[in-house]
């Protein structure tokens, strides 16, 4: 009777653990996908921004069909169970997001587009969205921690290994995105 209840308990724990991994990986996939959301809007978003601003910026266009490009590259389909192709996809909305600081600094020569109204209204949705993408991401990184450290301490870690979840890399932002902007450089 004591071995029984001992298997049971045992039983019981591992299952726990094994559960718990599983809700730990799909929360971390959510997360994801909440990012790919946040993406996709500023995604749908960017032709009209592009679109208005192109009617006034007629010197800016290697800038433009730039972040056309980046958003094309960065809106492609990816594997969300390769980490590396996580990361590359990362690393394509990252150039992506730097462009479009560029273009917002850029805009400020152009006093008449920073006045119209259409473009004003682009703009302010397109700040909304990357103010919830930065949400997303504070998810996203919140889960891949409570996944990762479930992955990789002991017991759970041999869990993991035994029904292949594997660690999730963490959102972080290119070196490029850190360094002070200087608008001058961008207002030649």
């Amino acid at each position: 009777m004591v071995l029984l209840i001992i298997v049971l308990v045992v039983g019981f724990v591992l299952y726990s653990m094994y559960a718990g991994l599983f809700k730990k990986r799909n929360g971390a996939l959510e997360a994801l996908s909440s990012i790919d959301v946040q993406l996709k809007m500023r995604s749908d978003l960017l032709p009209n921004v592009l679109t208005i601003a192109a009617k006034f910026m007629e010197h800016e266009k290697e800038l433009l069909s730039s972040v056309t490009e980046l958003r094309n590259r960065a809106s492609a389909p990816y594997d969300k169970n390769n980490p590396a192709a996580v990361n590359e996809h990362f690393a394509a909305n990252a150039a992506l997001g730097a462009q479009m600081g560029k273009l917002q600094v850029t805009m400020e020569a152009y006093p008449t587009l920073k006045s119209d109204q259409p473009m004003m209204e682009a703009m302010r949705s397109y700040n909304e969205v990357e103010a919830r993408l930065a949400a997303a991401r504070r998810a996203y990184n919140a889960s891949v921690t409570e996944l990762n450290n479930a992955v990789q301490i002991f017991p759970s870690s041999a869990i993991a290994n035994a029904v292949s979840i594997k660690s999730m890399p963490f959102f972080e932002t290119d070196e490029a995105s850190k360094a002070p902007v200087n608008a001058k450089d961008y207002l030649n």
